[in-house]
């Protein structure tokens, strides 16, 4: 396979090609240059020299013209230049019209007919013809043999074949021929293609010379005639004689225009073809560039192809590498070979005791390495060093290329060399181990072995130091660390995805390849107990942040506890995971959170059932509050001055993700008899988590996953910290509007101390102005800025509930509050829980605390009686309440979940009892349900009862119906000014506005759970209630999914509730739905009717006749059989007092007549007595009475539907 390649080398040997000098001058039309040439070297040129002065410029300049002058006086004194001369004053355009007839011709007889038209009656052989020939037909000749390659190259479909022709080879006629093939190629463009006339000339001999003498002549169609050859070639160009053929074509092309060669090499990477092309071009420029200490042009060429983004290109090359390899004798002529010896060179040249020149370029020479096993590498090299082990890499991995043993030993040297301490010696120390763990094959020796042993104890040994030295936080002893720990846990996979990345490509591993070191490493190097105990002692990372890189101890100790390694060793990592959360700054780096979560569980989980003492130490609560002492009280809150936020969020997603942990795995303790301890709800209190959180919201982008992580934590554990309304007013608070105001903030405003606050509100009750305006400057002031105000603020709040304060200084107090709300909402809801109690003469006031109100929410509401009438005051207890409700249900399931193993020594007791495992379990839960739905049960009717007015109110008149009724008079009804005036003040009075804000609040309790909404009105509440409930509480439209229920209880009074309340939804809500659950209710006080008794009809019928007129308002189709059911109960009424003996009343007549005679209903209605309501209202018996109920339902409704006509 190589003797084809050598004879084509050899073939041009003794011919003269156009030097790089020639071809240049050319190319740039250099006259001067061109004068300079030797006569053989301008011999090769006169074709295009001669065109050049015979044929008419299109350059007309003064400048060419002397040019031009200087060329005619070259030319003149060769020989040669008649003969060219001769050629050119051929009839071309005959020649060319014959050329094509015979091209005509051959395609009807086909290609290897031997008729010719351009050359007939041929009596000798090529040579001897093209001897005696004239110019003319010499032009033919060349012109008829070349055709007929042309067209014997195009009917071969790629196949490669070799054509021997007499005037191609013959070397005494060489130049002439050369000389007839550029005319011809000048003169015909179109009839000889310069791309195919030179993809025929590879299948000649002296064909590459031939090709550079054309280009030289023109010399603008080089990169036409690169491109091309390399379009039309190989895959694989060593596989075939037609590729190297045409690579060492393309070299020739290249060496005469060096400055092109990169260029064409880039055409052959991006065509995908002759890769033995571009290491060739790579070789020669190597060669050229004679480069020492930096990175060789080969190494970056063969590394941008194996590690590049290409996939195509990967592949290709690496075809190439394999199959270059499968060839039995891989001689020098070998470019595969010159590739791996230049590779060598270089590598041996870096190495420090390696002389290159006992180098010899024979291949069969065997070398000893004289390379010292404590070779130190020169910082100059080491870079150089790094890039020839990628590239090695690459080879072997991705290529598949095998190493001879002289490969192995120096790759071996170099990698167990010891460079200087500078972030490239640590990277190049990173890379050899890398290299080790992925080519464990490059180790075959004891001796090796034992090197490399050497080698590493070293690296242990001094990786301190070139930490310190370099600079690097990343350095290699972590990856030592991190190699071991997963060699210890048998984490292979983890290991070869660590060689992978450091190295920066993606290389099969097997892991049968890593036993021999799996050894080395647990048993010689890193036992078990000494990475632990090394571990620890390794320092923790400086101002960890994602900007820091590589392997650090975080990594190391991350594996370690997931291996349970520091419990097994009984080594206590508790200081320095502390510690680490500690020197932690933004971008948060990845590791921190899952360092965390693995540390909870090695906390929680015993290592083996075995030893259930075998947990690490949780950090304690002290160390806890000095993370937090910046932010717990104090007038000044500097966050950044010892910890920085990073740490504070870090040790807050600790606590919680720990007491998560513990609530979850509760049970699993108690069987195994531990029980770890919990953090104190003190301890929690203390911790300003909702400032935290809203400090992670602005530093999203830099916390990563944190912010999210904690949003959960705080959604499940303390749901009184995520009310979506507090999440709105935060975005209020923080938008533009607040940046405006910080605008004009005033150094008045930023003055006003605590102290001062406080004597304002102690003159609250003679002048108002001074705390109007000190609490108008402290709106100006940020959220964080306030808490100093908070106790003074909530302290004081009873004052404000005196008469005759300001409307304006309690809606700016609410403000602050809700300003306050949003960064210590725990602390906050104490204080002011504890300020609004009732103020009870010798009665000395509870202080409440956290824990406290968790239990009974319900304290909330056990206030100062006038915050029911003071609506600021009453916003922040609702506000209150609404938190301590959701906090009471995170607090039950906690206590829950804490106490189940209480729940085990019953379960003891009925081991016998099929299906009983379970039953104390669920039953505490359902007992937990329940007292949470009585607790909410109870804080919405208590808040319905605040609803009512008091008995002050209504000696004034007020009343919750007329309230509700004085919005439609007010917008609807045109009466006179005065009465205007009365509505609204009734609309805008203190009891309307706290009505307002329960109905908003009880809207968000049913929505969130619509079971309450249930159970209170099965409870029931006064029915004065319901047209503020129906028409201020949205959601009450739920309430049609369980009215047909409500009406089937056997009570009498949930009855009457269910009827009223469903008279007030139709009107608000007229729905198919409504309409049907109205025809039942018709059709159950149909069946009431029957059933009943005297005393409990009129008292059902009494309060439900006026539902049946919402009803009819609603649902006109209902109009019949509502007076059907009102005839039938006067009837029944009638009836009953027809037996009595005495006077039927004259109501029972009208009602017989009504009955008779429906026409009269209308005349009935037109009595004025009627219209007016006149009653006999003398008889109180309650048939009577209610017959008179009955009248007066039906009068109204025929009213109704005569006015709505």
């Amino acid at each position: 396979m190589n003797e084809g390649s050598t004879v084509i080398m050899t073939e041009c040997t003794s011919l003269q090609f156009v030097s790089p000098f020639a071809f240049e001058a050319m190319q740039k039309v250099d006259v001067v240059r061109l004068a300079s040439l030797s006569d053989p070297e301008l011999r090769l040129l006169l074709p295009c020299l001669v065109r050049m002065a015979l044929c008419a410029p299109a350059d007309q300049s003064q400048s060419w013209a002397q040019d031009k002058k200087l060329i005619l006086r070259l030319l003149s004194g060769v020989e040669a230049v008649n003969s060219i001369v001769a050629l050119l004053s051929v009839d071309f355009h005959a020649l060319e019209q014959d050329a094509s007839k015979e091209q005509q011709l051959r395609h009807k007889l086909g290609g290897g007919s031997g008729e010719s038209i351009l050359v007939s009656q041929l009596q000798h052989g090529l040579t001897l013809e093209f001897e005696h020939s004239d110019s003319p037909r010499r032009l033919r000749l060349v012109l008829s043999e070349l055709l007929a390659i042309m067209n014997k190259v195009s009917e071969s479909n790629g196949e490669f074949f070799f054509k021997s022709s007499e005037l191609f080879e013959s070397p005494v006629y060489l130049e002439e021929a050369a000389d007839v093939l550029c005319i011809l190629q000048a003169e015909l463009p179109s009839l000889l293609p310069i791309v195919d006339v030179a993809e025929a000339l590879l299948h000649v001999r002296n064909g590459a010379w031939f090709l550079c003498l054309l280009v030289a002549n023109v010399p603008d169609s080089f990169n036409e005639v690169c491109r091309g050859l390399i379009k039309n070639g190989e895959r694989q160009d060593e596989e075939s004689l037609g590729g190297r053929r045409r690579t060492d074509a393309l070299r020739f092309l290249c060496k005469m225009n060096p400055s092109q060669a990169l260029k064409v090499r880039g055409m052959v990477v991006e065509e995908c073809h002759l890769p033995g092309l571009g290491v060739a071009l790579t070789l020669d420029h190597t060669k050229n560039e004679a480069c020492e200490d930096g990175v060789s042009d080969l190494v970056c060429f063969v590394s941008g192809l194996l590690l590049g983004t290409n996939a195509k290109v990967r592949t290709w090359f690496g075809t190439f590498i394999r199959n270059g390899q499968q060839r039995k004798r891989e001689t020098s002529s070998s470019v595969l070979w010159q590739m791996r010896r230049q590779l060598l060179l270089e590598l041996m040249g870096i190495l420090p005791t390696v002389r290159s020149t006992r180098i010899v370029e024979e291949a069969d020479v065997e070398m000893e390495p004289n390379v010292s096993v404590y070779s130190g590498l020169k910082e100059e090299h080491v870079v150089k060093a790094s890039a020839l082990l990628r590239l090695y890499c690459a080879l072997m991995g991705i290529a598949g290329l095998k190493p001879t043993e002289e490969e192995a030993e120096q790759l071996l040297q170099l990698m167990t060399s010891r460079p200087p301490a500078t972030p490239a010696g640590v990277r190049f120390v990173s890379l050899s181990f890398c290299m080790l763990l992925a080519f464990s094959t490059l180790v075959s020796t004891p001796e090796q072995e034992q090197l490399m042993v050497v080698w590493l104890s070293w690296m242990i040994k001094e990786e301190a130091y070139f930490e310190s030295t370099s600079g690097v936080s990343a350095s290699f002893g972590e990856m030592l660390l991190l190699v071991a720990m997963y060699f210890h846990s048998n984490q292979l996979s983890a290991i070869i995805d660590l060689v992978c990345s450091t190295l920066g490509m993606k290389i099969v591993i097997k892991p049968s390849s890593l036993s021999r070191m799996k050894t080395i490493f647990t048993q010689e190097i890193f036992t078990e107990q000494v990475v632990t105990a090394h571990a620890v002692r390794v320092p923790v990372t400086s101002n960890l942040s994602a900007n820091i890189t590589g392997f650090l101890p975080i990594h190391c100790i991350y594996q370690l506890l997931r291996s349970r390694s520091f419990t097994k060793h009984k080594v206590s990592i508790k200081d320095w995971i502390y510690k680490q959360l500690c020197e932690t700054s933004t971008p948060l780096h990845p590791q921190l959170l899952p360092l965390i979560d693995v540390y909870i569980n090695s906390i929680l989980t015993p290592a083996s059932k075995s030893n259930p003492e075998a947990t690490n130490q949780p950090v304690t609560e002290q160390e806890i509050l000095n993370i937090f002492q910046e932010v717990i009280g104090g007038d000044n809150i500097r966050l950044n001055q010892r910890f920085s936020i990073t740490a504070q969020l870090l040790v807050l997603y600790y606590i919680l993700s720990y007491e998560e942990a513990l609530l979850a795995n509760t049970k699993t303790l108690a069987a195994m008899q531990r029980k770890p301890k919990s953090y104190s709800s003190s301890l929690m209190d203390q911790i300003p988590i909702k400032f935290l959180i809203r400090q992670a919201q602005g530093l999203q982008q830099e916390l990563g996953g944190l912010h999210s992580a904690l949003l959960r934590l705080l959604a499940t554990n303390y749901p009184h910290l995520c009310i979506v309304d507090d999440w709105i007013c935060e975005e209020e608070i923080t938008g533009t509007d607040a940046l405006l105001r910080r605008m004009l903030l005033t150094n008045n405003a930023k003055n006003h101390s605590p102290k001062q606050l406080q004597e304002a509100f102690s003159a609250v009750p003679v002048s108002h102005t001074q705390v109007m305006q000190i609490i108008e400057h402290l709106t100006l002031l940020s959220a964080s800025e306030l808490i100093p105000y908070a106790e003074v603020l909530t302290s004081n709040m009873n004052q404000l509930l005196n008469s005759g304060v300001p409307r304006r200084i309690l809606q700016t107090v609410n403000k602050l509050w809700m300003v306050l709300n949003t960064v210590m909402p725990r602390r906050l809801w104490v204080m002011t829980v504890n300020a609004l109690q009732p103020s009870i003469k010798f009665v000395r006031q509870q202080k409440y605390t956290q824990n406290d109100l968790m239990i009974d929410p319900l304290i909330v509401l056990r206030c100062d009686q006038r915050v029911h009438r003071c609506p600021p005051l009453m916003d922040i207890t609702l506000h209150m309440l609404n938190g301590y409700l959701l906090a009471s249900k995170a607090y039950l399931s906690a206590h829950l979940k804490e106490t189940a193993e209480q729940d085990r020594p019953s379960q003891n007791n009925t081991i016998g009892l099929v299906g009983q495992t379970d039953a104390p379990e669920v039953t505490r839960e359902e007992l937990k349900n329940a007292l949470l739905a009585a607790q909410d049960s109870a804080a919405v009717q208590i808040l319905l009862e605040i609803c009512l007015p008091t008995e002050e109110e209504k000696a004034k008149g007020v009343n919750p119906d007329s309230l509700l009724r004085n919005v439609q008079s007010v917008i609807t009804t045109s009466t006179p000014n005065k009465e205007i005036e009365e509505g609204e003040d009734n609309l805008l009075c203190n009891l309307r506005e706290v009505q307002c804000l329960i109905c908003c609040l009880l809207h968000q309790m049913y929505i969130a759970d619509p079971n309450i909404a249930k159970l209170v009105h099965f409870q029931g509440y006064p029915c004065e209630l319901l047209p503020l409930t129906v028409a201020g509480i949205p959601s009450m439209h739920i309430c049609l999914d369980f009215i047909p229920e409500l009406i089937a209880q056997p009570e009498l009074e949930k009855q009457i509730f269910a009827i009223q309340l469903l008279s007030h939804l139709c009107i608000q809500y007229a729905l198919p739905k409504s309409l049907s659950v109205a025809r039942l209710a018709v059709n159950v006080m149909g069946t009431l009717l029957t059933v009943l008794t005297q005393a409990k009809r009129y008292a059902f019928f009494m309060p439900t006749l006026p539902s049946l007129v919402s009803f009819c308002r609603a649902f006109p189709p209902l109009y019949e059989d509502i007076m059907s059911l009102l005839i039938q109960i006067g009837q029944v009424c009638a009836s009953d007092v027809a037996t009595q003996t005495r006077d039927i009343d004259p109501i029972i007549t009208r009602l017989q007549q009504i009955k008779e005679k429906p026409s009269g209903w209308s005349r009935i209605c037109k009595d004025s007595s009627y219209k007016n309501g006149s009653r006999d209202t003398g008889s109180m018996d309650p048939d009577v009475q209610l017959c008179h109920c009955i009248e007066s339902t039906i009068i109204e409704i025929i009213n109704m539907s005569v006015s709505g006509i």
